[in-house]
């Protein structure tokens, strides 16, 4: 491979394709949704200025002016944002590769099952089975993804984790602000749960299904980035009130859960269904009335990520620092107990 087809390979195709996944429906972070999250934040904007309930006199300074969409914090998403295409294709999918053939798939949970009790008759497709299929694969990821994001909230994992939340202002990119660590883990961990369900849903059908999709996207995936989903990261409080918040996220509770007060700490991890937080007792729901926050993990973190080098590189350097201390407070015990 030349000069050019490497750079080509690694920097500018995922940059091209980063981009261009901007005006299709795979990811939340897209012009439609995009679109239908700020046509809901300037009917939020125009029906709380005919109640006298908000002090910005436009719709730019309603979702932050140029202080949050422009502060360096903001930037820097924006840069990242591109820059996580390349670790995909330079970090996550090698290493993904790597860890792949000590993966089980959904073919092989077919085969143990065939094994174990006889093949199954196959079951004519149906859109029954089709919607049931992708409900199957939404709830599977999305409870995936809770448990993920709560075990990188703990104590090892949190400097990781930290580079998402060390982001002072919120802004639509900020949700790929996620370390290539998380990401993998969270994609490793998806994989794992999605062939699991996968394999029994389809040896349960006699062969494989089809999920249900809208403009090629699972129909649940899509129709909830549709529902303001990019809101979540934003300055723009949004509340579905305490009976809906105990089953659906709201970019209110999101915003909660990036908020510095304790009384915030480790609540609403789900990422569109908070069932999982009320089942699981980390739950936080919201009213109408906008609660004062203050987004980030601290004056001195916020300085510490300010470049795409340090949200890179600085967790594994402080985690570096944590172990070189454990051992060194073990060692200081064990010399004192031979003393």
């Amino acid at each position: 491979m030349g000069v050019f087809s490497f750079i080509y390979a690694l920097l500018i195709e995922p940059v091209a394709h980063q981009f261009a996944g901007t005006f299709d429906f795979n990811g939340r972070f897209g012009v439609l949704f995009l679109g239908v999250s700020c046509t809901v934040a300037y009917g939020l904007f125009r029906l709380r200025k005919q109640r006298g309930l908000t002090d910005a006199c436009s719709f730019w300074q309603f979702i932050g002016g140029s202080r949050v969409n422009f502060h360096p914090s903001a930037l820097l998403d924006y840069r990242y944002y591109f820059v996580r295409a390349i670790l995909k294709v330079a970090l996550v999918l090698p290493l993904a590769g790597l860890l792949a053939p000590y993966i089980f798939k959904s073919a092989d949970y077919i085969a143990l099952f065939t094994e174990l009790w006889g093949a199954r008759p196959q079951l004519d497709e149906s859109l029954w089975l089709a919607l049931l299929y992708g409900l199957g694969l939404f709830l599977v990821r999305d409870f995936s993804h809770y448990w993920i994001h709560r075990a990188f909230h703990c104590r090892w994992l949190w400097e990781f984790h930290k580079v998402h939340h060390s982001a002072p202002v919120l802004v639509p990119a900020t949700a790929s602000r996620i370390h290539f660590v998380e990401h993998m883990a969270d994609k490793l961990a998806a994989s794992i749960c999605v062939g699991a369900y996968a394999g029994t849903f389809w040896y349960a059908c006699g062969g494989q299904i089809g999920a249900y999709t809208l403009f090629g996207v699972t129909y649940l995936v899509f129709i909830f980035n549709a529902l303001a989903a990019n809101l979540r990261h934003s300055h723009v409080w949004l509340s579905f009130g305490a009976v809906i918040e105990h089953v659906l996220n709201s970019p209110a509770q999101h915003q909660i859960h990036h908020s510095d007060a304790h009384r915030h700490f480790n609540k609403n991890f789900a990422t569109n269904l908070s069932l999982w937080d009320w089942m699981f007792g980390t739950l936080y729901v919201t009213s109408a009335t906008p609660e004062p926050l203050r987004f980030g993990t601290g004056e001195r973190d916020q300085e510490r990520y300010l470049t795409l080098y340090s949200l890179i590189v600085t967790p594994f350097v402080r985690i570096a620092r944590k172990l070189y201390l454990a051992r060194r407070r073990q060692n200081n015990r064990a010399q004192a107990r031979v003393n």
